[in-house]
């Protein structure tokens, strides 16, 4: 379930994103924005934690901002892969993926089901 609600609020950041066009990243249908908040979620799940593992040095060496090109580099290749999804180059990607990363956050704020917390414990 938890996965699940963390798809959806991938893709209503990405379609807050797509909407207000920020750094001409934008999606051309609604299929697109659902297709790549599915991706976009299990290649997060998936592929960025390897990647964490493989460049451990370099994101110790820039004391965590090299996070940020993984998480643009990511959200980059699997965006492009999206058919009707553009991403304009590297550096609107990092900032995509910040902006993703932020909306989420705060949609994870605001849907916290105290519930599952006190299960959890």
């Amino acid at each position: 379930m938890r996965f699940i609600v963390r798809l959806i609020v991938n893709a209503l950041a990405l379609w807050l994103i797509s909407y207000i066009h920020f750094m001409g990243i934008h999606a051309d249908t609604l299929t697109a924005i659902l297709i790549g908040g599915l991706v976009l979620g299990i290649a997060n799940a998936i592929i960025r934690p390897i990647l964490m593992v493989l460049t451990c040095p370099l994101v110790i060496l820039t004391l965590g901002l090299f996070t940020l090109i993984i998480n643009g580099l990511i959200f980059e290749w699997v965006l492009k892969l999206v058919p009707g999804f553009h991403v304009p180059d590297l550096w609107a990607a990092i900032w995509g993926a910040v902006a993703v990363t932020v909306i989420s956050w705060i949609a994870s704020l605001i849907l916290h089901d105290e519930g599952e917390a006190k299960r959890s414990r």
